[in-house]
């Protein structure tokens, strides 16, 4: 039984865990978005989230914190310049995993995980209009010949 266990370890040991981790979030950070099996992309959630709570504060001493995880100046930087303003004004839930079926070779479930303010597909899409019925196009076509009469009619009157 696993009681009391909550840390996933991932078939490895502590070093190549976290290595492991610390290269997914580099590549995430630069990358916005990775595909991954369910299990590090759950394992990575909390690993970087914290991280870019820290980079909101633009400080020599939570770019050292960061970097003592990440391992990686260049992702250091893009989190800290561009991830860090886009996210300043969210309180949290920075990544979204999104479960995409199962990998080919050994049926292990895949995910894409990404920063959610940075999917630009859902945020260039434009909101989708409210799906009319049959019915509602009816009263629709009616409602708007009555709404231009009047206006047609008020500057005969004049």
């Amino acid at each position: 039984m696993r009681h009391n266990r909550s840390v996933n370890h991932l078939g490895r040991k502590s070093g190549h865990r976290k290595a492991t981790l610390a290269n997914m979030a580099s590549s995430l950070i630069l990358h916005k978005r990775i595909e991954t099996t369910v299990a590090k992309a759950k394992a990575l959630k909390p690993y970087l989230e914290p991280l870019v709570t820290k980079s909101k504060e633009d400080t020599t001493h939570s770019r050292r914190i960061v970097f003592s995880y990440l391992k990686d100046k260049n992702a250091v930087s893009e989190l800290f310049r561009t991830i860090a303003p886009k996210i300043a004004d969210r309180p949290g839930g920075y990544l979204r995993i999104l479960h995409t079926g199962f990998r080919q070779g050994d049926a292990a479930e895949m995910a894409l995980i990404e920063f959610v303010d940075f999917n630009e597909a859902a945020l260039a899409a434009p909101k989708e209009a409210k799906k009319t019925t049959r019915r509602s196009r009816k009263k629709a076509a009616e409602a708007a010949p009555a709404a231009e009469a009047p206006a047609a009619e008020a500057p005969a009157a004049e």
